[in-house]
């Protein structure tokens, strides 16, 4: 049974325990990447310096020398999986209290973990599925800019297919079995995700001698890391903001 408050926790409260969440799930996520993903980043780079060293010298195009070095990118790779956790759970705060009338539950920690699933879901698995991740020297640089443009729509359209998808459960009645208003929300998301993948473009730039294996565990990876990383964020903020409640209710009551 959820514990009843009369007030809601400020916004800067939430945003920082969004923030907190974000995060330590950032680096718990950069943990997964760099023992689950960077044993397939370095076969894939070995891939392609061993192709940009069988170029001939004359109708080769001269390959300029990284300016960070690898061990700088085991390092950055923290860095970054950290401010992106932080800035997702921020993201994530901020949709928590946008939505706070429109939530069903009073119990914070199942609205958190709602919503990192469907960010999880909408900003993560529909682009994987159309878009999934591909580890250096897989790719045009000359579509870099469309591929780019092209993900992030699928990004915001993988959202609103999310969003589709809880009109349909709200639009079917209350007293409707479960099963309608399930039905109403897989149809929703997926008319959403279907059109999706039909209109936008698909690029096919794999080289057909690149190994599968190589390229189906380097995604996986990439994939598990996003996993990692809004699960994290959900159970994280649920949790605080469930003891947040519980430290609310206390002092709410009479002192005796």
């Amino acid at each position: 049974m959820p514990l009843n408050t009369t007030t809601a926790p400020p916004f800067l409260t939430v945003l920082v325990r969004g923030l907190l969440a974000g995060l330590i799930a950032g680096l718990l996520a950069g943990t997964f990447a760099y023992v689950a993903g960077e044993p397939h980043v370095e076969a894939a780079i070995a891939i392609e310096e061993a192709a940009s060293h069988a170029e001939p010298a004359s109708g080769g195009h001269q390959h300029d020398e990284a300016l960070v070095t690898r061990s700088g990118q085991r390092g950055g790779l923290f860095l970054a999986t950290g401010l992106f956790g932080a800035a997702m759970g921020g993201l994530l705060a901020t949709a928590y209290v946008l939505l706070a009338r429109r939530r069903r539950t009073d119990d914070d920690g199942r609205s958190g973990l709602l919503l990192a699933g469907a960010a999880l879901l909408g900003a993560v698995i529909v682009p994987f599925l159309k878009y999934p991740a591909n580890p250096p020297a897989v790719g045009d640089p000359a579509t870099i800019d469309q591929r780019t443009v092209t993900y992030l729509l699928m990004v915001v359209l993988g959202l609103v297919a999310v969003w589709a998808g809880s009109l349909g459960y709200r639009s079917v009645g209350a007293q409707a079995p479960l099963w309608q208003r399930v039905a109403a929300a897989v149809g929703g998301f997926l008319l959403v995700t279907v059109v999706s993948y039909v209109v936008l473009p698909s690029f096919q730039e794999v080289p057909t001698d690149f190994p599968a294996t190589l390229l189906w565990n380097f995604r996986l990876a990439s994939l598990g890391t996003q996993v990692v990383l809004w699960t994290g964020i959900g159970l994280l903020f649920a949790a605080l903001m469930h003891h947040d409640r519980r430290r609310r209710a206390a002092a709410a009551l009479p002192s005796t």
